[in-house]
């Protein structure tokens, strides 16, 4: 009834999205802003380019393809207006421009007839290359390419974790548990998220990361609970007595790793970005519907279902998976993982941390960059005409966006210092030349009402480029403020402000840069706490952080190995973009400090558990590593194998993100829990436990002695 509820409720609300305004970063985001000011009627446009298949253009030749181009698309409710031919500076090509009609917001839903016109003229002049591109073209390309992508990762993501579940349960009804929960928590924070979005508008991408995150920590949560009821009855406990026992231990690290993902969750508030912060409200919303179906739904499902859960058994599976009884010993395996740790604690700790930060090492060369049109893959027709397009007219390129707020009675003279602006770019070689008819003024944009003016100035580099960012810096430092800024009443950087690609990547990188550190200090002290206060031991906290501090930098490192360079092409299908996606490092950051803590959560409580019950620190060390290790193991399992098929996606953000998430998880659960973690717990012995006397947990008082004749028994008499 919850999940109902709360998805039907989001459904009826609606989703509020987020604008242009709540997502301006630095002096890109004011040009947007100023842009979205003067409310232009900005029409969706089309590229139609004629090139020759070899050799030098037949003008001729072309001019008639060009003619045919204007006539099939005139004749098309879809098309407002054809330009005339426009030839390129070296004679190689001609360009047609077409401006569709209707609401630019669904043009690219009507874009395949022209896509359609253009081929039929292309058919008609086999011996020239009539191809069409443009932000419409290539986002319906983008939009089948990706859609195939994500269509395929969600399709193999559910099969995907039932078969690993049922690999780690070998029972067909316990395995279907934790998916259930996952999914049932993914839709009710759905639903709750289009509530919430009224608070805080959403983006595009909370979708997805509530149901990256909901699967992750669902499934977690289910298997916590499943493997320690599993293991009571192993002992011989009944049944009711078994989920008891497992609601008071994995109930209660559930609730302690669902408040450790909550807070790295909310440490994303302090990006003051409101990409950053609708995904904070998605992965917060997620994880505490999870732990409130852990602590409600789940036990009373498995009260409900008995022994049912291990029905219908898969036979060899079932004989590997279930539940060691009592005097059957510890896995094997695991007890020769652990002896390195257990045995020879300081050479073992010295030589995985030197490895981790080995790994970790790359990441101080890390370089941060939105990904740019030279990043989408090149399998489309729409993206090699582009590519052509570019190369022929260079304006049509990476392009800087002027705009200012035009004071009043200032009109002609900002029109007049844009103007002078434009020529002086087109003479510098920073800049594109202006790819205008003989005698033509550059092209500066009014709003009606006269208070914003606009130009684009483009570069003929790579947005990423080191060039493009000089043009950048060029034109905000000096072509900016010695032209417009000059114009009574207009402030450079402010009132004219330059925007565009090169603007929002340099900006967003440096945003990151300096919200990084307050975000990861945030995350830090509060994780500090609450591990702290938790396991009432300071050193617990401080070595959870470190770990987890360890397991964040080795998966930096390697993503910025992987995808900063050019030798992991090949095998993963992308092109290096020399940097790693700027939002990643903070996303990234949080989301595996998060789940990492799921995790430590578990292991520590399983060590700490043994620890009151009397065994040496060596004995619980290696008693709470095997007794959670598969739970531990087949959770990774099913987060690594999600998490790689985001790998196989298309886009360079995907795929370092998926890489990311996924060596993290693989390096957390294997070298921090199997080696860092046993072999430090083993050195540090009983000081794992010291806090400062507040901290301290109280001792029930002893009852008093009875009395015996007026004396005390066993006062030594």
């Amino acid at each position: 009834m919850f999940v109902a509820v709360c998805f039907i409720g989001g459904t009826m609300a609606g989703t509020v999205e987020a604008s242009n305004s709540d997502q301006a970063i630095g002096e890109s985001g004011r040009a947007d802003v100023i842009v979205n000011e003067g409310h232009f009627d900005n029409p969706a446009t089309e590229s139609v380019l004629i090139t020759p298949l070899s050799g030098a253009l037949d003008r001729s030749a072309a001019d008639k393809a060009a003619a045919d181009v204007a006539t099939a698309m005139k004749a098309l409710p879809e098309v407002a207006s054809v330009s005339d031919p426009l030839p390129s500076h070296d004679g190689g090509a001609l360009l047609v421009r077409v401006t569709m009609s209707g609401d630019p917001e669904t043009a690219q839903d009507r874009v395949g007839k022209l896509r359609d016109a253009t081929a039929g003229v292309q058919r008609a002049h086999p011996g020239l290359r009539v191809e069409e591109t443009g932000g419409e073209s290539i986002g319906q390309a983008m939009d089948d390419t990706l859609g195939k992508d994500f269509q395929r990762a969600e399709f193999l993501s559910l099969p995907v974790t039932f078969a690993i579940l049922i690999v780690a349960f070998g029972a067909l009804i316990a395995a279907g548990v934790p998916v259930l929960l996952a999914l049932s928590s993914v839709a009710a924070a759905l639903g709750l998220s289009t509530l919430a979005s009224h608070l805080v508008p959403s983006t595009d991408t909370t979708a997805s990361v509530i149901l990256l995150i909901g699967m992750a920590v669902g499934v977690d949560y289910s298997l916590f609970y499943l493997r320690r009821e599993r293991e009571e009855r192993a002992k011989g406990r009944k049944h009711l007595d078994a989920v008891e026992i497992a609601a008071e231990t994995s109930g209660h690290a559930v609730v302690v790793s669902g408040v450790a993902v909550t807070i790295a969750m909310a440490g994303l508030f302090l990006a003051g970005d409101v990409v950053f912060s609708s995904l904070a409200v998605g992965s917060i919303l997620v994880v505490l519907v999870s732990v409130i179906g852990s602590l409600t739904v789940l036990p009373a499902l498995l009260s409900k279902l008995g022994r049912w859960i291990d029905r219908p058994r898969v036979p060899v599976l079932w004989r590997l998976t279930r539940p060691r009884a009592e005097g059957e010993g510890q896995s094997k395996v695991w007890s020769f993982i652990l002896r390195p740790a257990l045995r020879r604690p300081v050479a073992t700790l010295a030589i995985s941390v030197l490895a981790l930060l080995a790994l970790a090492a790359p990441a101080l060369s890390m370089r941060l960059s939105f990904p740019g049109m030279e990043d989408l893959p090149r399998t489309t027709p729409a993206m090699q005409a582009y590519d052509r397009l570019v190369k022929a007219y260079p304006s049509n390129g990476t392009v800087h966006t002027v705009a200012v707020r035009v004071p009043a009675g200032q009109l002609d003279a900002t029109k007049a210092a844009l103007t002078e602006l434009a020529k002086a770019a087109a003479a510098d070689p920073l800049f594109a030349p202006l790819d205008l008819p003989a005698g033509a003024a550059p092209d500066v944009e009014v709003s009606a009402d006269g208070k914003v003016a606009v130009l684009d100035v483009a570069t003929p580099f790579a947005g990423r480029s080191e060039q493009a960012k000089e043009s950048l810096d060029k034109l905000r430092e000096v072509m900016v403020p010695q032209t417009v800024g000059k114009v009574p009443g207009v402030k450079a950087g402010s009132d004219a402000a330059v925007g565009g690609f090169v603007g929002a990547d340099v900006d967003y990188a440096d945003h990151v840069k300096h919200k990084l550190p307050l975000v990861v200090g945030f995350v830090l002290v509060l994780t500090f706490l609450v591990m702290a206060f938790t396991f009432r031991s300071v050193v617990v906290a401080v070595t959870s952080i470190a770990l987890n501090l360890l397991s964040a930098g080795a998966s930096y490192g390697l993503v910025v190995l992987i995808f900063q360079g050019t030798w992991a092409e090949g095998i993963l299908g992308f092109t290096s973009m020399d940097a790693v996606v700027s939002w990643l490092p903070l996303f990234l950051f949080v989301v595996l400090f998060g789940l990492s803590m799921d995790y430590h959560v578990f292991v520590v409580s399983r060590i700490r558990e043994a620890v009151k019950q009397g065994m040496p620190t060596r004995e619980a060390v290696a008693h709470g590593i095997t007794g959670s290790a598969g739970v531990v193991t087949s959770a990774a399992i099913v987060m690594v194998a999600v998490f790689s098929i985001f790998a196989t996606l298309s886009t360079i953000d995907m795929k370092q993100l998926g890489v990311g998430l996924a060596a993290a998880i693989l390096l957390d659960a294997t070298i921090i829990r199997a080696v860092v973690l046993p072999s430090l717990m083993t050195l540090l012995g009983n000081a794992n436990w010291w806090a400062p006397r507040f901290m301290r947990p109280r001792e029930a008082p002893r009852p008093p002695a009875p009395v015996i004749e007026g004396e005390l028994v066993g006062a030594g008499r």
